[in-house]
């Protein structure tokens, strides 16, 4: 079988455009919880992954997140002026920076603990196809990983 770009070139048919369609609709969705405890998403899910593991690497940060370090780094300078985190040296590796909450950002875990309950009732999808998208994400995300970067 030839193949047909201009059939592949139609919209209808970019696997990628529904992923960021859906993508942007979902993160939007928590766009107000956020923002009333002035926070963005990405910010919001650094703290997701600090409030399941504290003191962690920057780099495992970014690994967790499958994001590069010049997208983090600005990210994580801004919430260590909000007060939300800090930075120290490892003790066993001066060139591993870890981060740990501060009180504050510890603080923000009650804060938002109803944001994923209240997004839950923006996306209506019933509960067995949300889990069987989450599988095909991440068989997709973990297949794929090394062409992605």
């Amino acid at each position: 079988m030839d193949y047909n770009y201009k059939e592949a070139m139609k919209l209808e048919n970019q696997l990628c455009f529904p992923l960021y369609a859906a993508a942007r609709a979902v993160t939007g969705a928590y766009t107000p919880f956020l923002k009333e405890l002035n926070l963005t998403y990405t910010q919001y899910i650094v703290l997701l992954v600090l409030w399941e593991e504290d003191g962690i690497t920057v780099g495992e940060i970014c690994r967790k997140l499958m994001l590069d370090s010049g997208t983090l780094s600005p990210l994580l300078k801004k919430m260590r002026t909000l007060g939300y985190i800090e930075k120290q040296h490892s003790k066993t590796d001066e060139r591993a920076v870890l981060i740990y909450l501060t009180e504050n950002g510890r603080a923000l875990q009650e804060q938002a603990k109803d944001i994923p309950l209240q997004v839950g009732k923006c996306v209506r999808i019933a509960p067995e196809k949300a889990k069987q998208l989450y599988s095909l994400l991440y068989e997709l995300l973990e297949t794929n990983s090394d062409d992605f970067r």
